[in-house]
């Protein structure tokens, strides 16, 4: 379900609950993660744009393995210490969608990805935000579970077949084309859920809107 939360201070949003305890401060610990996380974007691009091989992919992996324990750090880090904040809730599902979909675009660019997957994913992450800012005078709308699930998915397929040209060099070809194959499966299966999320997302966004317009 989506749930759209507009800060008031003097609460902080701490899990599912509301508690009085003072706002959080805006630039924290969770957001500067988050804004590490964007910092790191561009650095994936060039190692997947400007490197080939096991080099590109050995580094490729480790910046893109980095950028997404971020993501892990700074959510549990937010919801433990009550730093939970709109600029944390708006960024940190848009800076998941820059890692990821720079990691789409360059995998099919070498064409390890078919395009028609990377586009697929692509415009369902660009719709989403757009939604999310279309709704923002209304309150920011955090990530789902479901979306949380999507992006672990993406995440793992993503660092599977970014370190695929390595794994071929360091594993016996029986091995590396098991590893491989199994990397592809993840890829689809990881549209699969990111087609399923969007459409469970337009379905509470709508949802959401209806009740904004009869409550007013």
């Amino acid at each position: 379900m989506v749930r759209i939360w507009k800060p008031r201070s003097p609460d902080v949003w701490v899990g599912d609950h509301m508690k009085a305890v003072g706002p959080a401060p805006e630039w924290n610990v969770p957001n500067l993660l988050t804004l590490a996380r964007v910092a790191l974007v561009p650095v994936l691009g060039w190692l997947l744009f400007t490197s080939r091989g096991e080099v590109y992919s050995t580094a490729a992996t480790a910046v893109f393995v980095i950028a997404a324990m971020t993501d892990f750090v700074d959510g549990n880090l937010a919801r433990k210490r009550g730093l939970i904040t709109a600029f944390g809730e708006l960024w940190d599902p848009i800076a998941d969608k820059a890692l990821t979909g720079m990691a789409f675009i360059g995998l099919s660019a070498l064409h390890e990805v078919p395009w028609w997957v990377t586009i697929t994913i692509m415009t369902r992450e660009i719709g989403i935000t757009w939604m999310r800012f279309a709704v923002i005078d209304d309150g920011v709308v955090p990530a789902s579970r479901g979306g949380k699930v999507k992006t672990t998915v993406q995440m793992v397929a993503l660092i599977m077949m970014l370190i695929s040209p390595a794994v071929a060099v360091w594993l016996p070809g029986s091995f590396a084309a098991t590893w491989h194959n199994t990397a592809v499966a993840a890829v689809f299966l990881a549209l699969a859920v990111t087609v399923a999320t969007g459409i469970d997302y337009i379905v509470g966004w709508r949802r959401r809107v209806a009740d904004l317009g009869t409550a007013s």
